[in-house]
């Protein structure tokens, strides 16, 4: 990006609000925001949206924060607090009445109810957009609670350029005048306002979000033009969805990013498969960590269509990544979930354990639970598996493969592979009807 003969370098901004845990659509908003900062050498920030005092919670911030920092996503300043530029968004809204882009409006809920009840219409009828300063100061002296309105464009219309949705226009005569402060004694400024507020605060270049904001991106877009402020470009991410294709729910895997790290997952694979929900690098590469995803990482191979969530694809993703991670960190990283795994047992030998079960694995807790009886005499097993593969010839199978395979020499793969074969060769069985009882 160049403004004028300067190069202007991104800041981005991740800004959840610590009303719940981190979940999945905000960590992959997270990593797109990352991602662009890193590839052309700006800043990644994070504002923690905390405004809403009934709702927010200190125990969310802090997991949104654990969260974002066991996924690698390092942010490059002190992490900004909403509810610490409240100055500012006051001062807003006093250079917006000072210079009559925004408007002080008296109606009571009462009256703005027996409007819509009369016109069946939510739209606000501009009854104080041009009342006299005698009427104002009418109802100030009386005490009247108001809240503040932008003043909002009547003709023509309001266009900006996505980065994935290209052209977005709205014509002014759909948007009525929006409410810019509230009409509570504290007179607390609404969510559009703050955010362009903060963004300005922080010098943001590009604003990364999910295609659900885009309705209060027209908005913002007024806001900044009343304020006479430089409007930052904008970029909207298709949602991730469930299988049923509607937005992913707990059903569907929107758990919180916490739960995959409790589970074991690995924040490399987790990662890799978030940044292909909805996005390709235009070739046939896969499995990149954070470093390859930030070189490759362009606002072009973002796609428009909601991206569908598949667990199925997440554990792909997950136990490639797990499988060229060091047996030595795979160890390290088991202990940090289980202190006593493996306890009693040399290193060697678990490394070993890790490195044949780590190619089939999909996260350190699956490892864990796959190797158990390497590590256990005590074999728990489901009946109902059992039998729907095991009738009255398994026993004698098992018993005459056992006797066949104690006969190796060599203990190693491709022995076993090649008696194994001659073993169901001879005596014509089927690769399900030996190997499942083996496996088994």
């Amino acid at each position: 990006m160049k403004k004028g003969d300067r190069k202007i370098l991104p800041i981005v901004r991740f800004a959840p609000s610590p009303t719940g845990a981190l979940h999945l659509g905000g960590a992959r908003v997270a990593l797109f925001n990352y991602l662009y900062a890193k590839k052309l050498g700006g800043k990644f920030l994070i504002r923690i949206e905390d405004t809403d005092k009934q709702r927010s919670k200190k125990e969310f911030e802090n997991q949104i924060i654990s969260s974002l920092t066991w996924l690698n996503l390092k942010w490059d300043s002190e992490i900004f607090t909403q509810s610490k530029n409240k100055k500012k968004h006051s001062d807003a809204i006093t250079s917006l009445l000072e210079t009559n882009k925004a408007y002080k409006c008296f109606c009571s809920r009462a009256e703005l109810e027996k409007f819509r009840a009369t016109t069946n219409s939510y739209r606000y009828p501009n009854i104080w957009r041009k009342r006299s300063n005698s009427d104002i100061k009418d109802e100030e002296q009386r005490g009247t609670p108001f809240s503040v309105r932008l003043k909002t464009p009547q003709s023509g219309e309001t266009t900006f350029k996505d980065h994935v949705y290209g052209d977005i226009s709205v014509k002014n005569s759909e948007i009525d005048d929006f409410i810019l402060a509230r009409s509570d004694e504290n007179q607390t400024p609404v969510y559009n306002l703050v955010v362009v507020v903060d963004d300005h605060s922080m010098a943001i270049t590009h604003i990364i979000r999910g295609e659900d904001h885009i309705s209060n991106t027209i908005k913002q877009i007024l806001i900044y033009k009343a304020l006479d402020w430089e409007i930052p470009e904008f970029v909207h991410l298709p949602m991730i969805l469930g299988p049923n294709k509607e937005r992913l729910s707990k059903r569907h895997g929107a758990t919180g990013v916490q739960e995959y790290q409790k589970e074991g997952y690995q924040y490399e694979g987790l990662l890799n498969y978030l940044a292909f929900l909805g996005w390709n690098p235009g070739t046939d590469e896969e499995i990149m960590n954070l470093d390859a995803l930030a070189k490759s990482f362009s606002f072009e191979g973002i796609q428009k269509k909601g991206a569908i969530f598949d667990i199925k694809k997440l554990n792909w993703f997950s136990s490639k990544h797990l499988s060229i991670q060091p047996s030595d960190s795979i160890i390290e990283n088991i202990i940090k979930i289980d202190k006593k795994w493996a306890l009693e047992y040399e290193k060697t030998y678990k490394l070993k354990v890790v490195d044949l079960l780590k190619e089939r694995s999909h996260s350190l807790i699956d490892l864990i639970d796959k190797g158990a009886y390497f590590f256990s005499n005590n074999i728990i097993y489901d009946l109902n598996i059992k039998n729907k593969f095991w009738d009255k010839n398994s026993f004698q199978i098992l018993n005459e493969y056992k006797n066949v395979i104690c006969k190796l020499k060599k203990w190693e793969i491709i022995s076993i592979q090649e008696i194994s074969k001659d073993f169901m060769a001879n005596m014509n069985l089927g690769f399900a009807k030996v190997m499942k009882p083996v496996r088994f």
